[in-house]
């Protein structure tokens, strides 16, 4: 199991912003925050790739967004803000490493955190930063594999993934007011506390400690929202909490930070 990661750009506070105000940004702390990020990896068996980060790029980190990676093959995107473009070219040398690759194209766009796989169903986040030419040609990339994917409108959030990510392939947590939940055909939707609105962002970690003993059920959850974590420690997961405030100031959750490789 891989995760690739990118570090945190000195130039952090000059991110994209889209729903949220600007307001001061520490790189210091992002990355003391991100290094307990990439340690609760590696603490449950990922072999983690850090990619430098880069000042000519404040979105850096945000690696997710750079590609999708399925088992049959990863997908590189075409980021919706044309400032993150750039970031693809450290991303997809390292990848190629581990997968096979395709492309999106012009006109389509999509960013990463968009996309929420959930068993043979992809959905994919219609928002400021992904459109229907990006989900036309993501459906065409991955018919060969028996993915049908699907456009579901967002609102009220940045991506797709800051209202819904998988606990696994028949669970999501979600926060209903950004999506209708009803479109994630046949999933159980988990909902977050409404005192959280931001907490529906998780990673599912289905991996092993560095003993070889499996975790099943494990998930990584920012610690800012403890009540949501309640809820899913209630369902029997094991939730490893991680601090990432100083990344939600710049639209960023914990998903926005890796590329996991199975």
């Amino acid at each position: 199991m891989i995760a690739i990661t990118r570090g945190i750009s000195d130039a952090l506070g000059a991110c994209e912003l889209t729903h949220l105000e600007r307001v001061p940004m520490d790189p210091a702390r992002a990355r003391a925050q991100h290094d307990q990020y990439t340690a609760a990896l590696r603490s449950v068996g990922y072999e983690v790739i850090a990619l430098p980060a880069s000042d000519e790029f404040p979105d850096c980190v945000f690696v997710e967004d750079a590609a999708v990676a399925f088992p049959e093959i990863a997908v590189m995107t075409r980021p919706g803000a044309a400032s993150r473009r750039g970031e693809l070219a450290v991303v997809e040398a390292s990848l190629s490493k581990h997968r096979s690759l395709a492309r999106i194209a012009d006109p389509g766009t999509l960013d990463g955190g968009d996309v929420l796989v959930l068993g043979p169903n992809v959905y994919v986040g219609l928002s400021s930063r992904s459109n229907a030419d990006g989900v036309q040609q993501l459906s065409e990339i991955l018919a060969p594999f028996d993915y049908a994917v699907h456009g579901i409108e967002v609102k009220g959030c940045l991506h797709l993934k800051s209202a819904a990510t998988a606990i696994d392939a028949t669970r999501a947590l979600v926060n209903p007011a950004w999506l209708d939940t009803s479109l994630l055909r046949g999933i159980e939707c988990i909902e977050v506390d409404p005192t959280e609105p931001d907490a529906a962002n998780l990673v599912a970690l289905p991996g092993a400690r560095s003993d070889g003993r499996p975790l099943p059920g494990t998930v990584l959850h920012a610690a800012a929202y403890p009540k949501t974590g309640a809820r899913l420690r209630a369902l029997g997961l094991n939730v490893l909490e991680v601090p990432a405030d100083e990344l939600a100031k710049a639209e960023g959750a914990l998903s926005c930070c890796s590329v996991l490789l199975h």
